[in-house]
């Protein structure tokens, strides 16, 4: 690709709309004369100059459109109100599953509007906990938060992450359990890393440091291995391992329980990945290959007695469990374990001498108990449809803790006891919210070329279906990731106002196995379009809401979807909400670490996949004079996962292009990324106003 011209600035104000409380005029927004050749094809990009997020034009671009958009949502009357009904909701204490380390339980705990969740450690079930690490200690405004916790075999040290303001850069810290107190160890330039503790250090994944001011913008490249010793210096650290001739390959480690082997996993982008193992007995050994191709995903469990169990989707789009013997590591001499099944399988750990296996049914937990020789011993019983998480532990242990919710089930801890097989209530969430009073169905619709296609409807028992209910659908559809039931606590505005909740469970996730994902990336990404379309149409179909009622929501791929949805059907919905969305698809690739993402979408360089890119890049198919849906874009400016000009472009092109009375806003928020570690009180603001420009564009009260 080459760009031939960018000369000429022309600056050009941009059609005001109307509201009900006078003329909206949104800001200038400055022209550029931009053309790129995309393989013989000239593309137009005037608002390129708004991909720098450093320069002072950006920054006053920033403040203007956060000025209009805040101004707007100022006069929304009952906006306040909705923001202190979520922080009556949010006020109740959250806690994650407790885990075991060296004898003793930790947990993360939330006191109800804490910026950040406080980690515990107490010696046993009966004690009162103690803090361990108060981020809210980090920074005043709550936006450094905790990233990671990484304990070493024997629990002699603990190392933790920090991040800031949302970037997925982390720094690393140790802690010294016994006195507690933190060491001067601290590593820096480290991204999608943990620490795999072996002996006295651990090790790690970083990359080279940016240039300044680059830092959340640059392309991540050549990720190297390295470990880092106790108590020395970062710069002393070893390299492990190294392809300077393959800058675009990821590289990730991590180490058995007992320590014994490191794995070396590495990927070409999002789906695919070799395995190579070391044995750390003997530090000279070298890697040992067990998977060598891209072509599907693995990952290592655990180490049985010299011999690797191995989760792929080799020969197996919905998951097997194998155990591999690395003195012949030849995938025709791997044993299958646990067969492929019907239903896909999501995880697996040891704990207790058992193999505890999450399995995916219709978008709903299944949790099944195997021997190590993989004979099923007995299900546990979960009560109801919804997602279950946890069941951590080392191999001696024998109890072990998860988590169930569901839409309308907020989660709920249990301690499952391995020697009897009970589940017994741990903690039971606290949260104002009548559980009696809702109900989650699932439903199948058909989508545009037949396919059977999921969907969970959560709203209030005795609601009509007469098209009146405010109705908000949310989709993601790609990556292979899947849209499991959760509680939300912000939907609780939503559904205590009669609103309908929808959750469809399109192509392109994972929710069917790698067939379903396949059936939604690459040249067949139009499908998970079409499937959110059909969702929409099926609950305007069945009274649950109408066009005019119906707000539909995504975020980063979703965002895409969203975008790509209201350019193709623009009067499916009264409101758009696509929150840090990746909008070009033609220049996608080139910022951080979204290269990667090539194996889901394919590049604009490539002539396969160009044409087909450029057919459904939210930001390429917005046409002059469209009435498209009332848009609030949320994005934030530490954003380095997808970067914030794929917002900021977008909301330019739209608000120039689009005609009639629907405003199209841009928030902004400062000092936050792509959603982790986001504080609470920056969360409740940002829901409030979603639901507040939601409501108020459907035309009702509150």
């Amino acid at each position: 690709m080459k760009k031939f011209l960018a000369v000429l600035s022309v600056a050009v104000f941009v059609t005001g709309t109307l509201m009900s409380q006078g003329q909206l005029t949104y800001p200038v927004t400055k022209k550029e004369v931009v053309v790129d050749d995309y393989l013989g094809k000239k593309i137009s990009d005037p608002y390129r100059w708004l991909e720098d997020d450093n320069s002072e034009e950006t920054k006053a671009w920033v403040n203007q459109q956060n000025k209009l958009t805040f101004s707007y949502l100022e006069q929304i009357p009952y906006r306040d109100k909705i923001r202190k009904r979520l922080e009556e909701v949010w006020d109740y204490p959250k806690y994650s599953v407790p885990f075991k380390e060296g004898g003793k339980y930790y947990f993360y705990k939330n006191e109800g509007l804490q910026n950040q969740f406080v980690f515990y450690v107490q010696d046993d079930l009966e004690r009162e906990p103690e803090i361990m690490i108060d981020p809210n200690t980090f920074s005043t405004d709550g936006t450094v938060a905790l990233s990671g916790i990484y304990f070493s075999r024997d629990a002699e040290y603990m190392g933790y992450a920090k991040s800031t303001s949302g970037s997925d850069w982390k720094e690393f810290f140790i802690m010294e359990l016994e006195p507690r107190k933190d060491l001067s160890d601290n590593l820096k330039w480290i991204k999608f890393s943990g620490m795999a503790w072996a002996g006295d250090g651990f090790y790690y994944t970083r990359y080279p440091e940016p240039e300044e001011g680059a830092e959340l913008s640059s392309t991540n490249e050549h990720a190297k291995i390295y470990y880092h010793q106790i108590g020395r210096d970062q710069k002393q650290d070893e390299l492990i391992f190294e392809d300077p001739q393959n800058p675009l390959i990821s590289n990730w480690v991590g180490t058995t329980e007992d320590e014994r082997f490191l794995v070396l996993s590495r990927s070409k982008g999002t789906y695919g990945n070799t395995i190579a193992v070391k044995d750390l007995i003997n530090p000279s050994s070298e890697f040992i290959d067990i998977i060598t191709d891209y072509n599907d995903e693995h990952y290592v469990v655990d180490n049985l007695d010299g011999m690797l169990l191995l989760v792929t989707n080799r020969n197996a789009p919905k998951k097997r469990l194998v155990l591999v013997d690395l003195k012949h590591p030849a995938e025709e001499n791997w044993k299958t374990i646990i067969p492929e099944s019907e239903h896909v399988l999501r995880s697996v750990s040891v704990v207790g001498g058992k193999i505890f296996v999450n399995y995916m049914q219709d978008v709903s937990t299944r949790i099944y108990v195997y021997s190590l020789d993989g004979i099923l011993e007995k299900e546990i019983e979960l009560i109801g449809i919804g997602s279950a998480y946890g069941f951590r532990g080392k191999k001696e242990d024998m109890e072990t803790f998860y988590n169930f919710t569901s839409f309308a089930y907020p989660p709920t801890i249990y301690r499952y006891d391995i020697a009897t097989d009970t589940s017994t209530l741990f903690r039971k969430s606290e949260v104002k919210f009548n559980l009696e009073d809702y109900v989650t169905k699932q439903v199948f619709y058909s989508s545009k070329d037949g396919t059977e296609v999921p969907m969970f409807i959560t709203h209030k028992k005795d609601i009509m279906l007469d098209g009146e209910n405010p109705a908000l659908l949310y989709g993601y559809g790609g990556f292979n990731a899947n849209l499991t039931p959760h509680f939300s606590t912000s939907n609780i505005i939503l559904l205590e106002q009669g609103g309908v909740y929808a959750v469809a469970n399109i192509r392109g996730g994972g929710e069917y196995g790698q067939d379903w994902h396949e059936a939604g990336m690459l040249l067949n990404k139009q499908n998970v379009f079409d499937d959110f379309i059909a969702a929409g149409e099926y609950l305007i179909e069945k009274g649950y809401t109408s066009s005019d009622k119906l707000a539909i929501k995504g975020g980063s791929n979703g965002g895409i979807l969203i975008g790509a949805v209201i350019n193709q059907h623009p009067d499916l919905c009264k409101v758009a909400l696509p929150a840090v969305g990746v909008m070009d698809m033609l220049r996608y690739h080139k910022f951080t670490i979204s290269w990667a993402w090539a194996t889901e979408f394919g590049t604009s360089d490539d002539p396969e996949y160009f044409d087909y890119l450029y057919d459904y890049s939210p930001l390429h198919n917005i046409k002059e004079g469209i009435s498209y849906p009332a848009t609030l874009i949320t994005t934030a400016d530490h954003d380095d996962r997808v970067v914030p000009a794929h917002s900021f472009k977008y909301a330019a092109t739209l608000q120039e292009k689009h005609s009639g009375d629907n405003p199209v806003l841009i928030r902004i928020e400062i000092k936050a990324g792509h959603g982790a570690g986001k504080p609470t009180s920056k969360i409740i603001e940002e829901q409030a106003d979603i639901w507040s420009f939601m409501f108020y564009n459907m035309g009702l009260t509150y």
